[in-house]
């Protein structure tokens, strides 16, 4: 990739960031499309968000990607966000358009690109997710559409509780799981809690309650134990790396306006 005078900056803001696949994945798409651009990762302190957010219009940064702990807390220091990122409460994407700080969530909609990638309807389903943090919130938007019904389960009787009430406002078929003692009945399980991230983590939930006819998905990265677990008992599995790649595929549009190397990104970061 051969840096110049007119290369165009985007990034990622977050804390940490050292291990993001983004940049991998976005640089081998604009060296194969030919395009004067380069992606860095900006390890941005908690505290120094709003000079971060400031230095986007300052250096002329073409954009960025937001991760955690970032997503919910910058919303405040951008100029406006799209519907979708407005009612699920958090950016993962920001376009700087003539000085103007849009905001966006791609991660609801990845996830669901992720799903059909691999095959998986939602269609006349049940669906039970675990953990009711951003995560959550944003693939469970459009989660909520798609299923015939949707559940949430965590810990924090507030969080989930809250996200529920929200969900309910536009929905009709959202419901809290008020424990794991059973998967009430869920034909698809998501894990979009941290737990799997380290082998060491207790699992999210009763592995012992899967059986084979569920699907099973991780919101991390890699193959879980849980999704270990569920694959030996013959249960079709997703992990989190199609809705890193898809997410990212639709970031790359709204900064470019153009459709980017798709497999190009997948070998990147697989």
């Amino acid at each position: 990739m051969k840096i110049s005078g007119k290369t165009k900056v985007v990034g990622l803001f977050g804390y940490p960031v050292e291990h993001s696949l983004s940049p991998a994945m976005h640089n081998a798409a604009f060296e194969h499309s030919n395009m004067d651009y380069c992606y860095v990762t900006f390890s941005v302190r908690p505290d120094l968000l709003e000079h971060a957010v400031k230095a986007i219009r300052a250096l002329n940064l073409g954009g960025v990607n937001v991760t955690v702990p970032h997503k919910e807390k910058v919303i405040p220091f951008l100029d406006r966000v799209n519907e979708e990122a407005s009612f699920i409460g958090a950016v993962n994407t920001v376009l700087n358009s003539d000085g103007a700080l849009i905001g966006f969530n791609t991660d609801g909609r990845g996830f669901m690109e992720s799903l059909a990638e691999a095959g998986i309807s939602l269609e006349g389903k049940t669906a039970l997710v675990v953990g009711a943090g951003g995560a959550c919130r944003a693939i469970s938007y459009y989660l909520s559409q798609m299923a015939a019904s949707l559940q949430i389960f965590d810990i924090d009787e507030r969080k989930v509780s809250g996200l529920v009430g929200d969900l309910s406002a536009i929905r009709s078929n959202v419901s809290r799981a008020g424990n794991l003692e059973s998967l009430h009945g869920a034909d698809i399980v998501i894990n979009a809690t941290p737990l799997g991230m380290k082998d060491s983590d207790p699992q999210p939930l009763n592995l012992s309650l899967i059986t084979r006819e569920m699907t099973v998905c991780d919101l991390i990265y890699r193959e879980t134990p849980l999704l270990k677990a569920a694959s030996e008992k013959g249960c079709k599995t997703l992990n989190g790396l199609g809705m890193l790649l898809h997410q990212g595929v639709l970031a790359f549009e709204i900064w470019t306006g153009i459709k980017p190397p798709v497999e190009i990104m997948r070998n990147a970061i697989t």
